[in-house]
């Protein structure tokens, strides 16, 4: 299993499946419908029924139930084929070190980049394992195709040894998750599950059934350009408006200063002239309440300097939607313990297509894949703790 899984990954991320931001198509490149379409054809093969391609490019398929299981409620596994534009997905060279040792840095391929613990602390942890690293000029793409990559060696492991007995199981691969368009036109209700899993999270053991609250922000600002050596008491610089409306902003309520469950502002661009400039931010917060009080904050900062700002919210977290159905987050920790595994529940400082199919009407909290550092080039995946993945997905199927 652990070679069918390796084989598997390293022919996914040959695929280079980035996914763009300001697209106007869905999906958003034509390159993620090849690997979909290539799935699609792997499923088939392996022997799932009601194998489907949509016109969105979802592919979904089925994995029977065993004989006698009929009856049992349906469980669904999905994952991102997508890979972050932060990062070129063109060209993927996968490096294999077997028996990795982090006492010694990590060359990534021949560029001037290595993986070190005294940059990344927690590699000290994958002593012994195998790592999985791209060659320093891309990201890797376990992030999510190492998800892909375990459903479908699962999926193959179930089918293939009838005397392991399951439920039924619905499997989903998606596009644009990464841009936040996931599962803009997913059918729920066709899908069929009564709960399901995302396999998207990171290091081994993972489980995440709570996310940030989202919103994206933006804002505008209109100046008055003169000649800067006459412009006393006329100029009005509409960048100059913009960063003293961001100096309003906590200097502490940032990404680079937060962690856990902390909220914070994100200013993720900013462009423009004397004339016009436009800033966009992200906001994100656990708690509902400190979330509609970051909106606030936002729209009153942007009142004082005079400026407009536009706030349209992106997900929720699922964590009141999954909590009062427990037993789904129960049954993935008694799986990654039987896998061998140490579940670790922690709040996602992000998002998940889970989430939003939280609010949709299928709870789904998040698995774990062995990938670490997604969206860089400093991205790694251990092939041992995909493999203990693999497990959860199928101890889950058994867990009745």
């Amino acid at each position: 299993m652990k070679e069918q899984l390796l084989k598997r990954f390293v022919r996914y991320t040959k695929y280079n499946s980035t996914s763009a931001y300001g697209s106007s198509k869905y999906p958003s490149t034509d390159a993620q419908l090849v690997l979909l379409k290539a799935l699609a054809e792997e499923l088939t093969a392996i022997g799932c029924t009601e194998v489907e391609m949509d016109n969105y490019g979802y592919v979904t398929a089925t994995i029977e139930a065993s004989e006698g299981c009929g009856e049992l409620p349906t469980i669904g596994f999905l994952a991102h084929v997508d890979t972050s534009p932060e990062m070129s997905g063109e060209g993927v060279a996968v490096q294999i070190v077997e028996n990795y040792d982090s006492s010694v840095p990590l060359r990534l391929g021949e560029s001037e980049h290595y993986l070190s613990k005294e940059d990344f602390e927690e590699l000290a942890l994958f002593d012994g394992h195998t790592l999985l690293t791209a060659d320093g000029t891309t990201l890797l793409g376990a992030d999510d195709k190492a998800g892909v990559a375990e459903i479908m060696t699962a999926a193959n492991y179930l089918i293939s040894n009838g005397q392991v007995k399951h439920c039924k199981v619905r499997i989903a691969f998606t596009p644009d998750e990464e841009i936040g368009r996931g599962v803009d036109f997913f059918d729920v209700q066709k899908f069929g599950a009564d709960f399901a899993y995302t396999i998207d999270s990171g290091g081994e053991g993972c489980l995440e059934y709570e996310n940030f609250n989202a919103a994206r922000a933006v804002v505008s600002a209109t100046g008055r350009n003169i000649h800067p050596g006459y412009a006393k008491g006329k100029m009005v610089n509409a960048l100059q408006t913009i960063m003293s409306m961001h100096n309003e902003l906590p200097v502490d309520e940032r990404p680079e200063t937060t962690e856990d469950r902390e909220g914070f502002f994100h200013l993720m661009e900013l462009r423009g002239g004397v004339e016009s400039a436009r800033a966009e931010y992200i906001i994100r917060e656990h708690d509902s309440a400190k979330f509609e009080q970051r909106k606030t904050f936002m729209q009153e900062s942007a009142a004082k300097f005079g400026v407009s700002v536009e706030i349209r919210d992106e997900y929720l977290n699922m964590r009141s939607v999954v909590e009062p159905r427990f037993e789904i987050v129960q049954r993935a920790i008694d799986a990654i313990e039987e896998a061998g595994a140490v579940p670790l529940i922690t709040p996602i400082r992000g998002g998940t297509d889970g989430a939003r199919l939280s609010y949709m009407g299928l709870p789904c909290p998040n698995i774990f894949t062995g990938g670490m550092n997604p969206h860089s080039r400093f991205e790694y995946a251990s092939l041992d703790s995909m493999l203990k993945a693999v497990h959860t997905i199928i101890n889950i199927t058994k867990t009745y």
